[in-house]
């Protein structure tokens, strides 16, 4: 899902998403989901690779760089509907992709649902984000969360290296342990930094009557990208922190992408006990095979006021949101974050 543009009949469009240097290059990839990488993607199991029954997938699933079926496009009620289909085929099944756009909304509206699946497997969406060139001029935020970490083994597995040190609990974005030198401490709320490496990151939070947010300002462009999640269904957001650290091909040390991962999901230990689990917050979605499962997701971007510096916190009213920064600015936009509950925008639309 990129390009997209937000504000896309102002002056100033916002399009917050990354695009990979590779994608006209003709460059031989292996790994498939290299191949589109870009913007916005659904992945089942996030992750890839083998599941606790034995199944291998490619990286991210099918439904990351597999077809999809074009099922329609239709408008109601002030809603427009984007429905695209694919059969998958490692575990058998069907998932069903609507992206929808609400008239005046800066949002965009997804929901996948997962039928004929049996046995466990880890959703997830995986949103990359451009970083911008100055260092310290993308500000994170986020909502309270209970557990983080960084990778608990060494990051990347193969050409490449990590600043995290390995293991490392997180109870601050302020202070990531770094690896060297030791005692040093990482600010993952102000990006880019480190040049030169590839960093992996995950928090974890609980169930809320509102929505898990992510937030992020690019204060060289001023807009602000969110993200809307049910944290019972997606509890997790992995940091994939890029910063031309990759020196094989297509990366050769050129990528500059963020990675706000919101999935369901443990590194290489989802499907056993882990930290995670071990706290009563779900690592893995069991599916039964017969009853259908929807994951609702949010994402939009707004253009920020001069001197909107870091989310501080959001403020949730039926309909709408309101971002309020440190500054003290605050910025209110509609959005229909009880989709994430309900996954209904057309008959709310309808009602008003």
């Amino acid at each position: 899902m990129a390009p997209v543009y937000f504000h896309r009949q102002s002056r100033r469009p916002v399009q917050p998403y990354y695009i990979s240097p590779w994608q006209d290059e003709g460059l031989k990839v292996d790994e498939p989901v290299l191949v589109p990488l870009r913007g916005d993607f659904f992945c089942l199991p996030f992750g890839g690779g083998r599941e606790a029954d034995g199944r291998e997938h490619p990286s991210h699933g099918e439904t990351a760089s597999s077809h999809w079926r074009f099922g329609g496009l239709t408008k109601r009620g002030g809603v427009t509907s984007l429905t695209l289909t694919m059969e998958t085929k490692v575990r058998p099944g069907k998932v069903t992709k609507q992206l929808m756009l609400v008239d005046g909304h800066n949002v965009i509206y997804s929901q996948h649902r997962i039928e004929g699946f049996a046995g466990a497997s880890t959703p997830g969406h995986h949103a990359t984000l451009r970083l911008p060139d100055k260092d310290g001029t993308l500000r994170l935020a986020t909502s309270p969360f209970a557990y983080g970490t960084t990778h608990p083994s060494r990051f990347p597995a193969g050409s490449g290296e990590q600043s995290f040190a390995v293991g490392a609990e997180i109870r601050d974005l302020r202070r990531v342990p770094l690896k060297l030198p030791e005692g040093k401490q990482a600010d993952m709320t102000a990006l880019p930094a480190r040049t030169g490496y590839t960093d992996l990151m995950a928090i974890y939070k609980r169930p809320s009557s509102e929505p898990a947010w992510m937030a992020a300002v690019n204060q060289e462009e001023g807009y602000v990208w969110f993200s809307l999640k049910n944290a019972a269904v997606l509890p997790g957001t992995v940091f994939w922190l890029e910063n031309r650290g990759h020196p094989g091909t297509p990366w050769n040390g050129r990528n500059r992408c963020l990675g706000l991962e919101d999935v369901c999901w443990y590194f290489e230990k989802s499907y056993e006990p882990n930290p995670v689990s071990r706290i009563g917050i779900p690592t893995v979605m069991k599916f039964d095979g017969t009853q259908a499962v929807t994951v609702n997701y949010i994402q939009g971007a707004l253009r920020a006021p001069a001197g909107f510096d870091i989310v501080r916190t959001i403020e949730f009213s039926p309909g709408a949101m309101t971002l309020i920064a440190a500054s003290g600015q605050r910025l209110q936009a509609p959005v229909r974050h009880e989709f994430l509950k309900t996954g209904r925008l057309v008959q709310e639309a309808e009602t008003r």
